[in-house]
């Protein structure tokens, strides 16, 4: 029986260094993590004096649920009419819109690139994907608009859709292009990439046994990617649903030039409408001081409305995941 030697052994000789680094990394990292709190209170707080009297003089809901805008022109008091509902409605339809057809694209994708495509494929459609991510939304807006939606939208969709469906109060007309399906189309194809991203990396560490397992007892591939990979992945899909919801509820450019910019509430998607932070970045140039304080309290709407958002898919991931027995939810 040997006997190691002291110098066989590990080095110790950096073990009182050790001691100093373990509590000094503790700390570093402590705060980089509440760096993002606070620099997200700093922004809370700051945003919402600048929009307190308007939302003093229009009242919380009723700036929320109020349908007219009518931006004054004072200096230091609040004159005109103030209600972000045009804007939330139109926000929130755009990027359910989006995600509707986005979701399904980027499953659809994700599992070809990890199930079914070619190895000599796998990676230049991975980054063919990835490169629609490094566009700048102004050249989807302009592509958008000065292509997309002349060329193809509105021959191709909005108008069949209009005489198809034009008895139906989602398709009616008259179509003039840019409108809230619109909007959600170009919504979905920016966050098509880091949706199918995510999804491509849940999917990538999917359990290799239960798969096989799977196929054991006589599974397609088909009913692998359905029965097994896809819901043993769920917490990773809503986490990268959200993901996806977050970009299309903030998006600003794209939107502001398919949108339509009318200030009204249409229940047509064919109609055009406006978004809140679409309605900020066409106003703010030439807002008075008063409008600014009113383009502030839409931006402490659209906090309030994806913190609501945020908060909504969590109670869904937490209730999907009792029923389903996910722990990882």
């Amino acid at each position: 029986m040997s006997v190691l030697s002291p110098q066989s052994g590990p080095d110790l000789k950096n073990r009182s260094s050790s001691r100093f680094a373990d509590p000094m990394f503790r700390w570093l990292v402590t705060i980089a993590g509440t760096t993002v709190l606070i620099v997200l209170a700093l922004m809370v707080i700051r945003t919402v004096q600048e929009a307190w009297p308007v939302l003093a003089h229009e009242g919380f809901f009723g700036f929320l649920f109020g349908t007219e805008w009518q931006a004054g022109y004072s200096r230091n008091e609040i004159t005109g009419t103030y209600g972000a509902w045009p804007f939330i409605y139109g926000t929130i339809i755009t990027s359910v819109i989006g995600i509707i057809i986005a979701l399904p694209l980027a499953l659809g994708v994700a599992l070809y690139l990890t199930q079914l495509a070619p190895a000599r494929l796998r990676n230049p459609l991975s980054y063919t994907v990835e490169m629609l991510a490094a566009v700048p939304s102004i050249i989807f807006g302009m592509w958008g608009f000065f292509w997309l939606m002349p060329n193809v939208l509105r021959p191709y969709v909005l108008e069949p859709l209009e005489r198809a469906f034009g008895w139906f109060f989602l398709f009616e007309g008259p179509v003039y292009g840019t409108s809230y399906l619109s909007a959600g189309i170009i919504l979905a194809i920016m966050i098509l990439p880091i949706m199918t991203a995510i999804f491509r990396e849940v999917f990538a560490v999917n359990s290799i046994d239960q798969q096989y397992a799977a196929y054991g007892l006589g599974a397609t591939r088909f009913e692998v990617m359905r029965k097994v990979i896809v819901p043993s992945s769920f917490s990773g899909i809503v986490g990268g649903t959200m993901l996806g919801l977050g970009r299309a509820l903030g998006e600003t450019v794209a939107v502001l030039f398919l949108v339509g910019g009318a200030q009204t509430i249409s229940t047509s998607l064919a109609q055009p409408g406006n978004t809140m932070a679409a309605h900020i970045a066409n106003t703010f140039q030439d807002a008075s001081p008063e409008t600014v304080r009113g383009l502030m309290a839409i931006g402490v709407a659209l906090f309030v409305v994806t913190m609501a958002i945020n908060v909504f898919a969590r109670l869904l991931v937490w209730r999907l995941g009792r029923m389903t027995g996910d722990s990882a939810v």
